[in-house]
């Protein structure tokens, strides 16, 4: 080797020494913070997936433009369709009609491997023009959804488009419908005949989509009745099948919901009618088994080609939940002005922290016992302080564009006082003397038929009074291993086999061990049938959440203390929302952290677990006088810290928007995702 070479390679060994050197140091500098993850155990990208068996992508079309779009009408230009469909062929989508769906959900023909449903609503002329010519070129079938009343308009009229008058000559006539119906390709779906508007659904006057909301008279003080609603539901689809067969033939197999708002009550309805599928526009993939509760990805805005196959090829991708979980006894106050004013607040709040979920409570506390006295929506069992959760769900959902849980109590309602409450046996006492433990919240017993009852209208009451998209199941849903003793549980023990003496069922490990998991799941039981209740009214879009205290999760055996089991939870509800906070569970500041990170170690241990689980930090240290608020920057390091740990979904209650706390500047990059998506 020459001299020159020689140097060449000395220069290069310096260099490489101080990379890696400064790689090294790096590392060191990272190594507390980041863990490397070897490739194979890294997770596979969305483009690297096969297409999901029995699921399929639906894409909901409204207006087609030659010129700018109208996002009035939430049209897409001509040429965005036919790029949005190419590229669809292009990567080998294949459009699929509502027969195949239907075959697919009998198991007679499954759909081919990456199938898309065409939908387009409302019925604008524009689909007879410039959409039907192109679905003919490729030979793609579509499903048309229009409104009765609008294709009803005589020429020359104006159709009430929610409130706005739009010329007729925008929308379809029955013959141009009767003719695409009869080439085989077209669909015709029913979009109501006339209830694409919104209707006033609370005290407040808000206006809410009239085929899912019960309507209040401002004269009368009143709501509809579930009766009238069911009638009016029923006489409505009735009229628009009719005018549908008239046209085609035969009567509508699909029922897409205006405004994708879907009701309980109404799927009841339509199945009873005929109706095999109904669609929302909650965004993912649909399933061929779910076909009453179809997800469409909606075309908004316009997307160019690019956010268009980004939006195709992540629509079943869980989003990431992040999650302010807020007290209505804030908002509340006797002046509604100031209520108003306070609702301003909570509002801009929410919007500009770009978080995705509220868990919002639905029931009164203002004494902060956990008893619940009183409920922000009508009902029939307890009074109500102010009928303002509707009001408030539906300002967060449509302004600040979150998704809201209500968050219900599942046993600590002051009800009757004939009916059972949770009684606590205390050693050596008799049994005949147990009574509600003065240090856990006051509860119904889950084991008296009663009270059971009377707790599941309670719930009904408030599916049919509010739209949201979830419940979140209260922690007062537990039981010690020194409860339950009322009446009504120890005739359950007997029904179940196992002895009615609290002292012989904590004798023996093996009947110990029995009682607990009876308790467990007669509390899942119970959470469940309130999930069925709110679903049956509301309808099967609702998702379900259950708070779970920290040590069920860290201490297995711990169960026996609260009934509460992390694996029930994560197969029985769509989220767990574990209370990981740390100062509640008396752990020290400078061990906050590592506990943090132990809390979703012991999760992730259940694969995919943490996909579906739910962390909440605490905003304020109940554990000293007056509960002071937690420094911002703690909580920021705490979100940080779960996050590093590898949680997908966080939050924290409570949100103080009033006190704005925690502090704006320094909360929303520790929980927006849309701001700061990685810490």
């Amino acid at each position: 080797m020459n001299l020159l070479k020689r140097l060449d390679a000395f220069r290069f060994l310096l260099w490489a020494l101080a990379f890696f050197g400064l790689v090294a140091l790096s590392a060191c500098q990272l190594s507390a913070r980041t863990q490397f993850t070897p490739p194979s155990e890294r997770p596979t990208s969305v483009m690297d997936t096969d297409w999901p068996q029995r699921e399929l992508l639906t894409l909901a079309y409204h207006d087609v433009e030659d010129g700018p779009p109208d996002q009035t009408f939430l049209s897409v230009s001509t040429d965005q369709l036919i790029n949005q469909l190419a590229w669809l062929r292009e990567n080998g989508y294949e459009a699929v009609s509502i027969d195949q769906v239907l075959a697919a959900h009998n198991g007679q023909k499954p759909l081919p491997e990456k199938p898309v449903l065409l939908t387009f609503d409302d019925g604008y002329q524009s689909f007879y023009s410039r959409v039907y010519p192109i679905l003919k070129a490729y030979q793609w079938p579509a499903v048309l959804a229009p409104v009765g009343s609008w294709v009803d308009t005589p020429p020359g009229g104006k159709v009430d488009f929610g409130g706005l008058p739009v010329n007729r000559d925008r929308f379809l006539n029955w013959k141009e419908i009767t003719e695409m119906s009869a080439s085989g390709l077209i669909e015709i779906a029913a979009h109501t005949n006339d209830l694409h508007f919104g209707t006033p659904a609370n005290p407040q006057g808000n206006k809410q989509p009239a085929a899912s909301s019960y309507r209040f008279n401002a004269q009368t003080k009143t709501y509809e009745t579930p009766g009238q609603y069911r009638q009016r539901l029923s006489n409505d689809a009735k009229t628009i099948a009719n005018k549908i067969e008239n046209a085609t033939g035969k009567p509508p197999r699909v029922w897409v919901w205006p405004y994708g708002s879907a009701g309980g009550t109404a799927l009841e309805i339509l199945a009873d009618q005929g109706y095999s599928v109904a669609m929302t526009l909650e965004n993912g993939t649909g399933v061929v088994n779910e076909l009453m509760n179809m997800p469409r990805m909606l075309l908004a805005n316009a997307p160019g080609l690019g956010d268009f196959a980004s939006q195709a090829l992540r629509v079943d991708q869980p989003d990431l939940i992040r999650v302010a979980h807020i007290d209505l006894d804030y908002l509340y106050d006797p002046d509604p002005a100031q209520m108003d004013r306070n609702l301003g607040l909570l509002v801009q709040r929410i919007a500009n922290m770009e978080i995705t979920t509220v868990f919002l409570q639905a029931y009164a506390d203002p004494v902060g016992d956990g008893l619940v006295k009183s409920l922000y929506f009508p009902n029939r069992w307890l009074p109500v302080r102010a009928d303002i959760f509707n009001r408030v769900a539906w300002q967060l959902r449509n302004r600040a564009k979150v998704k809201v849980y209500a968050w219900m109590p599942v046993l600590s309602f002051d009800l009757a006082p004939e009916l059972d409450r949770v009684t606590r046996w205390t050693p050596g006492a008799p049994q005949t003397s147990a009574l509600p433990d003065p240090k856990q919240y006051r509860r119904l017993s889950p084991f008296d038929p009663r009270a059971r009852q009377q707790i599941i209208e309670i719930y009904e009451d408030l599916a049919r009074h509010a739209h949201f998209d979830g419940i979140l199941f209260h922690d007062d849903a537990l039981l010690s291993d020194f409860e339950d003793a009322s009446p009504s549980a120890l005739k359950a023990y007997r029904q179940a086999g196992l002895p009615d003496n609290i002292a012989a069922l904590r004798e023996d490990p093996a009947l110990m061990q029995r009682w607990t998991r009876f308790k467990t799941e007669a509390l899942n039981d119970f959470t469940v049938a309130l999930a069925d209740r709110v679903q049956a009214v509301r309808g099967p879009q609702i998702k379900t959440a259950r708070n779970i205290f920290a040590m069920p999760i860290l201490d297995p055996e711990s169960e026996a203390w609260f009934a509460q089991n992390l694996d029930d939870f994560l197969d029985l509800y769509d989220y767990t929302a574990p209370m990981a906070m740390p100062y509640m569970e008396g752990i020290p500041p400078e061990q906050a952290k590592a506990w943090l990170t132990k809390l979703v170690n012991e999760v992730a241990k259940r694969p995919g677990a943490l996909e579906r689980t739910v962390f909440e930090i605490q905003a304020r240290d109940w554990s000293k006088p007056d509960s002071p608020f937690i420094d911002g920057t703690i909580m920021a390091g705490w979100l940080e810290t779960l996050q590093l740990a590898g949680a997908k979904h966080f939050g924290y209650y409570p949100d103080d928007f009033i006190a704005n706390h925690p502090p704006l500047s320094e909360i929303r990059p520790a929980i927006s995702a849309a701001w700061y998506p990685y810490p």
